[in-house]
């Protein structure tokens, strides 16, 4: 943990919106300067033994400032307003699980944002001026955000499938060659594009 914090990358800034979406940027964030396991276990820092080494004081050390640190990240990546609720928090745990249950939500707010998040997919056609691009990335938009609450559960071949059915008619000989040519059941989201 002598590193903490130094990695010159600057913490994503949570402002209330999006708290999937800053989570795993905020853990990445957190692994790359070495504190993600204060935020994960929150160990305890028991005092130096009598007589110590200098492992034992190095050691010591690196907990102690790894627990300062991971609260001082945990502090920087949130706006005024968020830091105003979470500045009395004794550990960067504590902050992590106050977000977390804040703005998550439990199981069954998080089950109705990914009915509204499959049900808004479900819906998605696309625009006639629109190109296959921009159609494509509104689609993986709103199946990242599927992702970030599930977990991988959302395949890309959901996608492949909702583009194949949604595509507008001057993309039909590509589909009928595309068919003839691949298994459309094990064609990637990057294979399809790139054939279209």
């Amino acid at each position: 943990m002598e590193n903490a914090c130094s990695f010159s990358a600057t913490p994503p800034v949570f402002d209330g919106e999006n708290y999937q979406t800053w989570a795993v940027k905020m853990q990445v964030y957190l692994e790359a300067n070495d504190l993600w396991e204060v935020v994960e276990e929150d160990y305890e820092v028991h005092p130096l033994p009598g007589n110590p080494t200098m492992a034992h004081i190095r050691t010591h050390k690196e907990k102690k400032t790894g627990k300062s640190k991971a609260k001082s990240c945990l502090f920087a990546a949130v706006s005024a307003t968020i830091f105003s609720r979470i500045m009395t928090c004794n550990s960067a745990k504590a902050i992590w699980d106050f977000l977390k249950k804040d703005y998550e939500g439990d199981e069954r707010i998080k089950g109705m944002k990914v009915l509204n998040l499959v049900r808004e997919f479900k819906m998605q056609r696309m625009n006639e001026s629109e190109t296959i691009k921009d159609y494509s990335d509104r689609l993986l938009g709103i199946a990242n955000k599927v992702r970030t609450i599930l977990g991988n559960e959302f395949t890309d071949n959901t996608i492949v499938q909702k583009i194949l059915e949604t595509l507008r008619e001057r993309y039909e000989a590509t589909i009928a060659s595309s068919e003839n040519t691949k298994d459309l059941s094990k064609l990637s989201l990057a294979e399809l594009l790139s054939a279209l």
